[in-house]
């Protein structure tokens, strides 16, 4: 894992080499990109709709949970005919910029990517659990249209950097032992909603006390309160970190839920 953590940390997407294909005819096409790593799963062409999500996986900005919160979700979203990528991001390590510079990276080369991997560049939305659930709320408060999202699915996301709401740890390893009131109020994304913010559905539960709910609370009401379509589905347990394990309660309702909401628009 350290191994990893290094080699994620040395390289970002804006020094792309390379992508190639790999599937057979009727079968979930990958396409790996290197540098530092995104995978994209495309599903077969006769069942492609046209849609595409890119997935950043939580781990509170020190380490990445790339199953339960990433690859676990390829055959969901590919069985809809949707595209999916997962985005092993760098961490900070003492440099903020890093996660955001590679998430807002990833969405500009699937945009730009978008005719010859077969999805609409104005139909990508970006899906982020926890900690990932912050990188997702931070591109899509605060990027251009090159990369902005067109929709957002947060997993009982991280929203704000203040004290009392945020995760500690995801603060600490984003922003520093002791960042200064302008950074926590840069990234506390809930205050950087405008009319331009893309959808979005969160999805929590009551018991979580890793990240509490007051996060997605807040991001909804900013949302709204700026005319932007939002949706929030609160389990009334399950705690924190369920991403698409089976083990959870509601896996079934919420993967319902999730696919109900993705065909209203």
């Amino acid at each position: 894992m350290n191994h990893l953590k290094t080699m994620i940390t040395a390289i970002t997407l804006g020094a792309l080499a390379s992508s190639s294909a790999i599937g057979q005819k009727g079968a979930p096409r990958i396409i790996k990109v290197e540098n530092p790593k995104m995978t994209v799963f495309l599903p077969p062409a006769s069942s492609a709709t046209g849609r595409a999500v890119v997935d950043l996986p939580g781990g509170g900005y020190s380490h990445l949970a790339t199953g339960h919160e990433g690859f676990d979700w390829v055959p969901y979203f590919n069985g809809m005919g949707i595209a999916y990528a997962v985005v092993e991001y760098s961490f900070p390590n003492g440099n903020k910029d890093l996660p955001i510079t590679d998430a807002l990276n990833a969405m500009k080369v699937m945009r730009d990517s978008s005719a010859t991997w077969g999805f609409d560049p104005k139909d990508i939305g970006i899906m982020g659990s926890s900690a990932g659930g912050h990188l997702a709320t931070t591109v899509a408060t605060h990027a251009d249209t090159a990369s902005r999202p067109d929709f957002q699915i947060l997993f009982y996301p991280v929203v704000s950097m203040k004290k009392g709401i945020t995760h500690g740890g995801s603060r600490k390893n984003l922003l520093g032992e002791n960042p200064n009131e302008s950074e926590v109020l840069e990234y506390s994304n809930e205050l950087k909603v405008t009319k331009d913010t893309p959808r979005a559905i969160m999805l929590l539960s009551d018991d979580d006390t890793a990240v509490i709910p007051s996060n997605s609370i807040l991001y909804y009401q900013a949302l709204h309160g700026a005319g932007v379509p939002a949706s929030m589905v609160i389990y009334p347990t399950g705690g924190h970190g369920w991403g698409y394990k089976k083990s959870f309660a509601y896996h079934d309702a919420m993967l319902n839920q999730l696919k109900a909401w993705l065909g209203g628009f």
